[in-house]
């Protein structure tokens, strides 16, 4: 159980506490001067979006992507020999090391558990990686590594493959990786022995940098993030085939070019009615209406966080809060969501180190 945070005195008011509040995650670079020394420990509060860190994990070098799964947490471990930590999170709720696993990859930076399977996408070397989930939550030996091939027009960017995403569709027959490097979406199908194997493979527009993708609840369509051009596209999908459709600006007319803005995370209200996505840069959170049964997005504004370079954004389970990692500036801020208009109010704002994931738990 986490600790209690002060809203309350008299008899009984550290119960009541100690009760309302769950337990999240921080992501952070550890390698960075001034980043967290481990996977960073926190508590949240549901009633108010309040988030406060309350300890670490050390020894999780560079957990910068974190899932929670219950009595089980996984982090990628993002460095040039790539690899996958498990944790296991004991009776006082906090989490130890059961063990690393190698992706075989540089750099991986997302995680997805699928069909009793760590998927894991290897940013540095373009490359999606597969392990089992033994039944104590630890890792088994890799199962499967596929490479993506080819390159884009942005010299910096796009020299090589660099998956960035993988996630299984809403249906689960389908995983799907992002690839910035490669302005694709690649498709496979996973089989009982956690191999991949090529189902198709969607085309963006050249030096969109695809970074993240996210599904309308119906299923029908999908929205990518595109890192290298501020759009989002709107893509149809239907039983493994994405195809990509109009692009939105992720920032308003008019919007400075410099700095450089970079979109990264995208995720949906639960209804499906509102999409929201970090501009890095811009430093700001953009709404958008969804229209059309999903086939359309609208900007209805582009919220400042009050921090720097807003990374990993979180929607609580109950959709009131909205909680934005702002990378550069140590903090996380705190949005309560109007649900009728998808607007954001910011509510507070809380210290921590390098801060590049949130995870909170269900």
């Amino acid at each position: 159980m986490t600790e209690g945070v002060g809203r309350a005195d008299g008899p009984g008011a550290e119960d009541d506490r100690d009760r309302a509040e769950v337990r999240a995650y921080l992501g952070t670079y550890t390698s960075w001067p001034g980043g967290g020394t481990g996977l960073g420990l926190a508590a949240y509060d549901p009633a108010t979006g309040a988030l406060r860190v309350t300890g670490v994990v050390p020894d999780v070098p560079n957990p910068s992507f974190v899932i929670d799964a219950g009595r089980r947490v996984y982090t990628v471990n993002e460095q040039a020999d790539g690899e996958v930590t498990a944790l296991a999170v004991g009776p006082d709720g906090v989490p130890k090391v059961i063990g690393s696993r190698s992706t075989g990859g540089a750099d991986p930076c997302h995680l997805a558990l699928h069909r009793g399977f760590l998927l894991s996408a290897n940013y540095g070397s373009g490359s999606v990686a597969v392990h089992p989930v033994l039944p104590d939550g630890g890792l088994g030996d890799r199962t499967d590594l596929v490479a993506h091939r080819g390159a884009g027009p942005d010299p910096d960017r796009q020299e090589g493959p660099h998956a960035h995403q993988v996630l299984p569709d809403p249906t689960g027959a389908f995983v799907l990786a992002v690839d910035l490097g490669t302005d694709s979406v690649h498709t496979y199908r996973l089989t009982d022995a956690g191999r991949l194997t090529p189902a198709g493979v969607a085309r963006l527009h050249p030096g969109a940098g695809p970074r993240h993708l996210a599904f309308h609840p119906s299923g029908k369509h999908a929205y990518i993030a595109n890192e290298l051009d501020s759009t989002i596209v709107v893509a149809t999908y239907d039983r493994g085939v994405l195809t990509p459709g109009p692009k939105v600006s992720t920032l308003p007319p008019g919007a400075p070019t410099t700095p450089r803005n970079h979109p990264a995370e995208i995720l949906l209200s639960r209804d499906g009615r509102f999409a929201y996505l970090s501009n890095r840069g811009h430093d700001s959170v953009a709404v958008f209406a969804v229209e059309r049964g999903g086939a359309a997005l609208r900007l209805v504004e582009t919220t400042p966080v009050g921090g720097k370079f807003p990374r990993h954004l979180a929607l609580a389970p109950d959709g009131r809060f909205l909680l934005a990692a702002n990378q550069n500036s140590d903090s996380v801020t705190t949005f309560a969501v109007d649900r009728t208009t998808g607007k954001l109010r910011r509510t507070s704002t809380s210290a921590a180190p390098v801060p590049v994931c949130v995870a909170l738990t269900r």
